[in-house]
């Protein structure tokens, strides 16, 4: 277990934990909460050992090993699949053995030790998954939302955002008792992200997350730590159970706090009245002791939220804008590119539009689209008269200047705006309405390129409020941002009387702002009529439709093997019948595995110590692994075996 005792944390002169004690135990799942710079990263670097307590005890299993995805940008020309296997620190370790075994071996072939210890690490190499590495490698890959096409693609050819995806799956792919994650979700669409809640629900070690995606937490945590105030507090339960006891207890600390008020004020009341009197003096006396031994309540100190306004719109055109057979996509190598064709849709004044779809459907790109960042490759797009669009792209940087800073960006959206716009460009209201968006004092003349992703996105977020805008396209606007400013987003955009089109995997941003949907997919664009329980079984859907549609593209591309001098009936039988063998065993130990797995779960459903459940949890986790290839295997033998008897 991890134990922090009267622990005491700062980062240079800052007290970020004070005296803080809280245990986690073996195979909890822990959501990690707080305000931005409350010390949640730096908590994290105690764990992993970056950094120690200035006082306190701090300890957890020296033998436990450690998963955690790389916060650096990976640039190498290692191919996708090799990297990912990288992480696998167990595996790494016993083929370097293995190497310098065999290296030691070919210099003194008659070593009998030599020869014993190449096959003990053999053995080790096959207890530590070496037959089915690069099949768990390339599932997490194309998990998180790669193509089959891409798993050999050197690292060095993805943008930033899917080399951080590599990033994840490496730390997947790690073999640990411990699992940090710092913000996982900050790069991925929702079809990834629903993947990865499904993977994090299978993973038996113990899993610290900072996240501030409320619907991940609820859906992978059952324990939350709150820092605030320099104290850590452990509620059981996912967030909104953490939410829900919070204000239960903040609701009882007010209440304690105002009676207690009223017995001080009656005290001193009597004190006040009675000290100077002889007769009176001993009581008053009694009641001064009493007031110096009472064990004063806190009030409860709410942080101000952050919350903001979008200005009301100067004018509102109806439909916002048309769509005739629009024809979206981008050009390469001066060819044009089609992604989504045929689109004839209408934005009408006051739609509040989710844009739903599967990662590399278009949905970007439909949007630049209409932000008027790409051109349309066809059709045509008629824009209400006097739209004013406000973008928030998915790079907040592509609108941001890094060498300048958000008082430099201010005034020059006011130059452009000119003197006509209605909109005041004096320095010191313009430092007003940042101070607004918590950008107070000396904030205002600090570079962007050395704020944190919050303070750009919240800048973003400022600019577009400033120019007044009546449709609102916002791509990913809530990477980076903390949960106090997501709820503030949400309440904003259900204030805002124009239209809203939002991408996000934000469901709890989705649920709170979009009152229907369109599906970017399978080259259209069309209503989609669920909601996004509906929208997630989509997604499963579409990933198993994707995977069998490469299978059977990889199948068309290899070359047809030789064909024997049996009948084709013939020679279709005795080709499918290894495969159905295979098939049968894979069922088998399918069961053999759903039984032992469906013991050990009732196990540790009842009281067994620490120790026990720790081994119980890495064993659990083993079968949910191996339980996890055979199914991928079972789909891939059934559909070669549709296939072979399909063309018979």
């Amino acid at each position: 277990m991890i134990i922090l005792k009267n622990l005491t944390l700062r980062r240079s002169a800052k007290v970020l934990l004070d005296n803080v004690s809280v245990t986690l135990n073996p195979g909890e799942k822990v959501g990690l909460v707080g305000r931005n710079g409350a010390g949640k990263s730096t908590l994290f670097g105690l764990i992993n050992g970056t950094l120690h307590e200035d006082s306190g005890d701090f300890s957890m299993p020296s033998q436990w090993r450690l998963g955690q995805v790389a916060q650096n940008m990976p640039g190498t020309e290692e191919p996708a699949t090799d990297f990912v296997l990288g992480g696998d620190t167990r595996l790494v370790e016993l083929r370097d053995a293995l190497a310098r075994a065999e290296e030691r071996h070919d210099q003194d072939m008659d070593n009998a030790e030599l020869g014993m210890e190449i096959a003990h690490l053999h053995s080790d190499l096959a207890d530590a998954g070496e037959h089915d590495a690069v099949p768990r490698a390339q599932s997490l890959i194309l998990g998180l939302g790669f193509t089959t096409a891409q798993l050999y693609e050197p690292v060095n050819s993805f943008s930033g955002g899917w080399r951080m995806r590599l990033q994840l799956a490496r730390a997947l792919m790690c073999p640990s008792d411990l699992l940090l994650l710092d913000e996982p979700t900050n790069h991925l669409d929702l079809d990834a992200l629903v993947w990865l809640e499904a993977w994090l629900k299978r993973y038996a070690g113990t899993m610290i997350v900072i996240s501030h995606d409320r619907e991940f937490l609820d859906a992978v945590t059952n324990v939350t730590l709150h820092i605030e105030r320099q104290q850590l507090t452990r509620y059981g339960g996912n967030y909104s159970a953490f939410e829900t006891l919070r204000s239960q207890q903040l609701e009882l600390q007010q209440s304690a706090f105002s009676k207690q008020k009223e017995k001080i004020a009656h005290l001193q009341k009597f004190i006040d009245r009675f000290k100077a009197k002889a007769s009176k003096a001993k009581q008053a006396q009694s009641r001064v002791k009493a007031l110096e031994r009472m064990e004063k309540i806190a009030p409860v100190l709410a942080d101000a939220e952050f919350t903001f306004e979008f200005k009301e719109p100067a004018n509102l055109p109806n439909p916002m804008l048309a769509i005739n057979e629009g024809q979206f996509g981008y050009m390469v190598d001066g060819q044009p590119k089609l992604i989504v064709g045929g689109v004839s849709r209408s934005v009408m004044a006051g739609q509040r539009i989710g844009i739903l779809g599967a990662n590399g459907q278009g949905k970007s790109t439909l949007v630049k689209t209409i932000a008027r960042d790409i051109a349309a490759l066809g059709g045509t797009i008629t824009e209400g008269k006097g739209l004013n669009i406000g973008y928030f792209a998915q790079q907040e940087l592509d609108v941001l200047r890094p060498q300048d800073t958000p008082l430099e960006h201010m005034f020059r959206l006011a130059r452009e705006a000119g003197p006509n716009s209605g909109e005041s460009g004096r320095e010191q209201d313009l430092r007003n309405f940042l101070g607004t968006f918590n950008f107070s004092g000396e904030m205002v003349k600090q570079t962007v390129g050395t704020m944190s992703g919050g303070e750009k996105a919240r800048l973003v977020l400022a600019m577009m409020v400033w120019q007044r805008p009546n449709l609102l396209l916002l791509d990913e606007p809530t990477n980076h941002l903390d949960l106090a400013t997501r709820e503030a987003l949400s309440m904003a955009l259900n204030e805002f009387e124009g239209t809203v089109m939002l991408v996000s995997h934000d469901r709890h941003l989705l649920r709170a702002v979009c009152d229907e949907f369109w599906l970017v997919g399978r080259g259209k664009v069309s209503p989609f009529d669920g909601d996004l329980d509906d929208y997630q079984r989509y997604l499963l859907d579409e990933s198993k439709r994707l995977r069998e549609l490469a299978r059977q593209e990889n199948l068309a591309a290899a070359p047809p093997p030789p064909m024997p001098a049996p009948a084709p009936a013939k020679q279709d039988a005795q080709r499918a019948k290894p495969l159905k063998r295979e098939l049968e065993q894979a069922e088998k130990r399918m069961a053999e595995l759903n039984a032992e797995k469906a013991g050990l779960e009732a196990r540790m459903a009842t009281s067994l110590p620490p120790a026990e459940i720790a081994q119980a949890g890495k064993r659990l986790k083993t079968l949910s692994d191996e339980l996890h290839e055979l199914e991928e295997r079972w789909l891939l033998l059934s559909g070669d075996i549709e296939a072979i008897e399909t063309a018979r």
